[in-house]
């Protein structure tokens, strides 16, 4: 069974999927709504729904003949989580780069040197 993170990702990677999920953060929309903007059939967007439904991106409500589609968020936060250690991780590596170049700028002359 793939973790829920390898699901979101995996889901995030297909661009269609990705622009699904944009459309979906204006509001919701029904499958034909979604399906408008490409050049693909009906049944390929029910595929890539399937895709965000299972990844837990996307809910699919009923409303008398109406089945919209709605974006949930919820594992958007858990990749924004999992993504910050490397955001501190390269910030990091950044400042000390920045104060190894000033240091080199200084003339300082304990700058290791490669």
């Amino acid at each position: 069974m793939t973790d829920r993170l390898s699901a979101t990702l995996s889901a995030l990677a297909d661009p269609t999927r990705r622009a699904i999920l944009a459309r979906l953060a204006q509001g919701e929309a029904s499958v034909g709504e979604l399906a408008a903007p490409f050049s693909i059939s009906q049944p390929a967007i029910s595929k890539h729904l399937k895709v965000l439904e299972r990844a837990g991106l996307i809910s699919r409500g009923r409303e008398a003949q109406w089945r919209p589609c709605r974006l949930e968020a919820a594992p958007m936060r858990e990749i924004a989580g999992w993504l910050e250690t490397y955001r501190r991780f390269w910030e990091g590596s950044f400042d000390r780069l920045d104060a190894y170049l000033k240091d080199l700028q200084k003339g300082d002359p304990d700058a290791p040197r490669s």
